[in-house]
Protein backbone atom coordinates (compact mmCIF):
# COMPACT_ATOMS: atom_id res chain seq x y z
CA UNK A 1 0.00 0.00 0.00
CA UNK A 2 1.35 3.58 -0.74
CA UNK A 3 1.24 6.58 0.69
CA UNK A 4 0.37 9.99 -1.30
CA UNK A 5 1.15 13.72 -1.16
CA UNK A 6 -1.38 15.12 -3.10
CA UNK A 7 -2.07 18.88 -4.39
CA UNK A 8 -4.55 20.21 -6.90
CA UNK A 9 -4.52 23.34 -9.13
CA UNK A 10 -8.06 24.61 -11.02
CA UNK A 11 -8.84 25.94 -14.11
CA UNK A 12 -11.30 27.99 -12.45
CA UNK A 13 -11.98 30.07 -8.64
CA UNK A 14 -14.35 30.69 -6.61
CA UNK A 15 -15.43 33.69 -7.99
CA UNK A 16 -16.32 31.89 -10.84
CA UNK A 17 -18.83 29.29 -9.27
CA UNK A 18 -20.47 31.55 -7.24
CA UNK A 19 -18.61 31.32 -3.98
CA UNK A 20 -16.80 28.82 -2.02
CA UNK A 21 -20.60 27.33 -0.93
CA UNK A 22 -19.73 25.68 -4.80
CA UNK A 23 -16.35 24.29 -3.58
CA UNK A 24 -17.44 21.04 -5.91
CA UNK A 25 -18.28 23.24 -9.24
CA UNK A 26 -14.49 23.96 -9.41
CA UNK A 27 -12.64 21.80 -12.46
CA UNK A 28 -9.18 20.87 -11.82
CA UNK A 29 -6.58 21.54 -14.20
CA UNK A 30 -3.22 19.53 -12.28
CA UNK A 31 -3.10 17.28 -9.74
CA UNK A 32 0.46 16.45 -8.43
CA UNK A 33 1.65 13.98 -6.51
CA UNK A 34 4.16 12.64 -4.57
CA UNK A 35 4.21 8.63 -3.85
CA UNK A 36 5.95 7.10 -1.41
CA UNK A 37 6.18 3.97 -3.54
CA UNK A 38 7.05 4.67 -6.31
CA UNK A 39 9.66 7.46 -4.82
CA UNK A 40 8.97 9.72 -7.58
CA UNK A 41 7.13 13.07 -8.15
CA UNK A 42 3.60 13.45 -11.21
CA UNK A 43 1.53 15.63 -12.18
CA UNK A 44 -1.49 14.33 -13.69
CA UNK A 45 -3.27 16.12 -16.62
CA UNK A 46 -7.20 15.27 -16.76
CA UNK A 47 -6.67 13.02 -19.06
CA UNK A 48 -4.35 11.09 -17.34
CA UNK A 49 -6.56 11.00 -14.24
CA UNK A 50 -7.77 6.71 -15.03
CA UNK A 51 -4.26 6.43 -13.81
CA UNK A 52 -3.90 8.13 -10.79
CA UNK A 53 -7.32 6.56 -9.49
CA UNK A 54 -5.53 3.41 -9.94
CA UNK A 55 -3.16 4.85 -8.00
CA UNK A 56 -5.53 6.41 -5.05
CA UNK A 57 -7.34 2.65 -4.84
CA UNK A 58 -4.03 0.92 -3.70
CA UNK A 59 -3.44 3.56 -1.49
CA UNK A 60 -3.37 3.63 2.09
CA UNK A 61 -2.61 6.92 3.09
CA UNK A 62 -3.46 10.85 1.55
CA UNK A 63 -1.42 13.50 2.89
CA UNK A 64 -2.40 17.29 2.09
CA UNK A 65 -2.38 20.57 3.29
CA UNK A 66 -5.52 21.81 3.54
CA UNK A 67 -6.83 19.19 1.58
CA UNK A 68 -10.41 18.25 3.21
CA UNK A 69 -11.89 21.58 2.77
CA UNK A 70 -10.54 21.49 -0.64
CA UNK A 71 -8.28 19.60 -2.46
CA UNK A 72 -10.69 16.36 -1.65
CA UNK A 73 -13.99 17.58 -1.85
CA UNK A 74 -12.59 18.96 -5.46
CA UNK A 75 -11.48 16.03 -6.94
CA UNK A 76 -14.64 13.73 -5.75
CA UNK A 77 -16.59 14.31 -9.27
CA UNK A 78 -13.00 12.69 -11.19
CA UNK A 79 -13.37 9.24 -9.64
CA UNK A 80 -15.79 6.82 -9.59
CA UNK A 81 -15.29 5.54 -5.85
CA UNK A 82 -15.23 8.05 -2.81
CA UNK A 83 -11.52 9.53 -2.87
CA UNK A 84 -12.87 10.83 1.14
CA UNK A 85 -13.36 7.50 2.50
CA UNK A 86 -9.13 7.26 1.87
CA UNK A 87 -7.33 8.07 5.15
CA UNK A 88 -6.15 11.29 5.16
CA UNK A 89 -3.55 13.15 7.49
CA UNK A 90 -4.36 17.16 6.79
CA UNK A 91 -1.35 18.77 8.15
CA UNK A 92 -3.58 22.30 8.58
CA UNK A 93 -6.10 20.45 10.50
CA UNK A 94 -3.46 18.69 12.75
CA UNK A 95 -2.02 22.45 13.23
CA UNK A 96 -5.42 24.12 13.70
CA UNK A 97 -6.44 21.41 16.11
CA UNK A 98 -2.95 21.84 17.96
CA UNK A 99 -3.01 25.70 17.86
CA UNK A 100 -6.27 27.31 16.97
CA UNK A 101 -5.67 29.09 13.72
CA UNK A 102 -4.51 28.48 10.30
CA UNK A 103 -1.51 29.89 8.42
CA UNK A 104 -0.03 29.14 4.81
CA UNK A 105 1.57 27.00 3.28
CA UNK A 106 4.21 29.34 2.27
CA UNK A 107 4.84 30.79 5.94
CA UNK A 108 4.89 27.70 7.43
CA UNK A 109 7.29 26.14 4.64
CA UNK A 110 9.58 28.64 4.84
CA UNK A 111 10.24 28.32 8.77
CA UNK A 112 10.65 24.70 8.65
CA UNK A 113 11.80 23.49 5.33
CA UNK A 114 13.54 26.80 4.18
CA UNK A 115 11.92 27.02 1.19
CA UNK A 116 8.60 28.87 0.57
CA UNK A 117 6.03 28.54 -2.55
CA UNK A 118 6.66 29.62 -5.99
CA UNK A 119 3.36 31.60 -6.40
CA UNK A 120 -0.08 31.76 -5.35
CA UNK A 121 -3.29 29.90 -6.40
CA UNK A 122 -4.49 32.96 -9.07
CA UNK A 123 -1.54 32.36 -10.77
CA UNK A 124 -2.17 28.95 -11.28
CA UNK A 125 -5.55 29.53 -13.17
CA UNK A 126 -3.78 31.82 -15.22
CA UNK A 127 -1.01 29.58 -16.62
CA UNK A 128 -3.78 27.31 -16.94
CA UNK A 129 -5.33 29.69 -19.37
CA UNK A 130 -2.40 30.89 -21.14
CA UNK A 131 -1.52 26.74 -21.68
CA UNK A 132 1.70 27.10 -20.14
CA UNK A 133 1.42 23.72 -18.32
CA UNK A 134 4.88 22.56 -17.71
CA UNK A 135 4.61 26.14 -15.46
CA UNK A 136 1.46 25.29 -14.21
CA UNK A 137 2.72 21.21 -12.72
CA UNK A 138 6.11 22.86 -11.39
CA UNK A 139 4.10 25.01 -9.19
CA UNK A 140 1.81 22.17 -8.29
CA UNK A 141 4.99 20.02 -7.69
CA UNK A 142 6.52 22.71 -5.62
CA UNK A 143 3.48 22.50 -3.04
CA UNK A 144 3.87 19.20 -2.66
CA UNK A 145 7.63 19.17 -2.49
CA UNK A 146 6.06 21.69 0.53
CA UNK A 147 3.95 19.67 1.77
CA UNK A 148 5.85 16.47 2.13
CA UNK A 149 8.90 18.26 3.59
CA UNK A 150 6.57 19.20 7.02
CA UNK A 151 5.15 15.92 6.64
CA UNK A 152 8.92 14.02 6.79
CA UNK A 153 9.17 16.71 9.61
CA UNK A 154 6.41 15.95 11.32
CA UNK A 155 7.45 12.17 11.35
CA UNK A 156 11.05 12.95 12.29
CA UNK A 157 10.33 15.53 15.35
CA UNK A 158 6.98 15.63 16.31
CA UNK A 159 6.70 19.46 15.94
CA UNK A 160 6.51 22.14 13.53
CA UNK A 161 7.61 25.68 14.34
CA UNK A 162 4.43 28.27 13.69
CA UNK A 163 6.23 31.51 13.19
CA UNK A 164 3.92 34.71 15.03
CA UNK A 165 2.55 37.43 12.93
CA UNK A 166 4.01 40.71 13.45
CA UNK A 167 6.94 39.35 15.20
CA UNK A 168 10.03 37.01 14.41
CA UNK A 169 8.81 34.61 17.35
CA UNK A 170 8.33 31.42 16.93
CA UNK A 171 6.21 28.86 18.80
CA UNK A 172 6.91 24.69 19.01
CA UNK A 173 3.54 23.05 17.75
CA UNK A 174 3.66 19.23 18.72
CA UNK A 175 2.05 17.30 16.32
CA UNK A 176 1.68 13.49 16.17
CA UNK A 177 2.32 11.90 12.62
CA UNK A 178 -0.43 10.16 11.25
CA UNK A 179 0.20 6.53 12.55
CA UNK A 180 0.14 8.13 16.16
CA UNK A 181 -3.04 10.62 15.23
CA UNK A 182 -6.19 9.29 17.24
CA UNK A 183 -8.24 10.69 14.57
CA UNK A 184 -6.06 9.58 11.71
CA UNK A 185 -5.66 5.70 12.24
CA UNK A 186 -4.37 3.84 9.09
CA UNK A 187 -6.85 1.22 8.67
Amino acid sequence: MDTLVIDIETKNSFQDVGGRENLKDLDISVIGVYSYAADEYRAFEEHEFADLGKMLQKTQLIVTFAGKRFDLPVMEKYFAFDVQAIPHYDILEEIEEKYGRRIGLGILAEANVGAGKTGHGMEAIELYAKGELDKLKNYCLNDVKLTRGLYELIKKQGHLWIPQRDSSEMVKVEIAPAEESNQHQLI
